[in-house]
């Protein structure tokens, strides 16, 4: 088979959606909209090369305020619907890969049971604090500066099936702090707890008014249970290369290099430095800035201006990228900064795909499940097809 293109660039704008999925109700998030609601708290997103690429085209009928519609978009674009039961970024990502998470993974919105906090505070001979849903830049703002003077543990959960511990780096050191969440990624992979993420969260600062969390987060997943994409890419030869927490969420697995980031600008840097290596295969970006700082944090106009940065270092990407090169754009979940609460959105998330190869982009069908987009490529480098999706890559016309 003749591959369409050398090399594919997923980027995951981390919890960018583009409207409530049709199935929001399910999950109580009717009227959520983190692109429109976004654009509307910055009276218009100044996005040129979104813009370009068609990012209003995926839905005309309620064009992104400052994004206007293009008579001829560069990219082909759609939306796409998530099938996964929950709205995590493992799940997106997983699913993008072909692997769907169809059984509910746990939450605790009343906090974890006491003999699952025990077990961590007799691993850890620290106590633990809070034990409750909260958001991570105000719980340790709560407990931080007791954290400081106790050396005790701060978990958190949110609406996802998630465990946070946050810590002050000069209290408990990075080692000791990624050794406890080590241990309770071990003991909630199955029931009865069977958890999808747990997150160390460490910060710096010297006081509740100047605490910052750091660039040292690490997300500890579930090990995917069947092979995804990235396994069968890597094993068929080809470069799976990983920028972000992608690397984190698949637990390394079909993994071949990755690079840990400290802001979607770093990623984007990264991503760029990238397309000036010669390689065959994937590239995988995720940049979860717009979730972690923005997102949970409500602050549409912070969103709105990382959008902006993010479509500027895009503007550096898209002249390195030759007709052997294919670009996809995506999201994971939806995170609306104008919503109400704290936590992911249930949304369909925006798909752009282009190549200067391409003779002129048009619409896509809407694609039922994020996993269409692991079965293209897929499909592109003639491995096995997930068992989940459906390509398309002979939809792509080229010149």
């Amino acid at each position: 088979m003749t591959e369409k293109f050398k090399r594919i660039h997923v980027i995951v704008l981390d919890s960018v959606g583009i409207g409530e999925a049709t199935d929001a109700a399910k999950y109580g998030d009717e009227g959520c909209d983190t692109l429109g609601h976004t654009a509307a708290a910055m009276n218009g997103l100044n996005v040129p090369n979104l813009t370009k690429l068609g990012l209003s085209n995926i839905r005309p009928e309620q064009p992104i305020l400052g994004v206007p519609v293009q008579d001829k978009p560069l990219a082909y674009f759609t939306k796409m619907h998530e099938i996964s039961a929950g709205k995590d970024s493992m799940d997106g990502h997983w699913e993008m890969m072909g692997l769907p998470v169809m059984t509910p993974l746990h939450t605790f919105p009343n906090g974890f049971p006491d003999e699952l906090i025990q077990k961590i505070e007799t691993f850890s001979g620290r106590k633990v604090v809070w034990n409750k849903p909260a958001s991570g830049t105000e719980i340790i703002k709560k407990f931080g500066e007791h954290q400081m003077k106790t050396g005790d543990l701060i978990v958190y959960t949110s609406g996802d099936s998630v465990l946070q511990i946050a810590a002050h780096e000069e209290i408990i050191p990075l080692e000791e702090l990624y050794k406890i969440c080590e241990y309770a990624r071990e003991i909630t992979i199955d029931e009865p707890y069977h958890l999808g993420r747990i997150i160390a969260r460490p910060y710096v600062g010297t006081a509740a008014d100047n605490f910052e969390r750091t660039a040292n987060r690490r997300d500890l997943t579930l090990v995917p249970p069947e092979k995804t994409v990235l396994d069968l890419l890597a094993e068929s030869g080809r470069d799976t290369l990983a920028i972000g927490k992608i690397n984190d969420i698949f637990s390394g697995q079909g993994i071949k290099k990755g690079w840990h980031t400290v802001s979607n600008e770093d990623g984007m840097e990264h991503f760029i430095a990238v397309l000036d290596q010669d390689f065959h295969g994937l590239s995988f970006t995720n940049l979860v800035d717009f979730d972690a700082n923005y997102g949970h944090r409500r602050e549409p106009v912070l969103f709105g201006k990382a959008l902006e940065v993010f479509d500027r270092q895009l503007g550096q990407a898209l002249p390195k990228l030759t007709e052997d090169d294919l670009l996809i754009i995506t999201a994971d979940h939806g995170n609306d900064p104008g919503f109400r609460g704290t936590d992911h959105t249930r949304e369909f998330v925006p798909l752009l795909v282009y190549s200067p190869a391409f003779h002129a982009g048009q619409a896509l069908p809407v694609r039922e499940t994020f996993a269409d987009l692991g079965a293209t490529i897929a499909d592109n480098f003639g491995t096995q097809l997930p068992k989940v999706g459906t390509s398309f890559l002979s939809t792509l016309k080229m010149r």
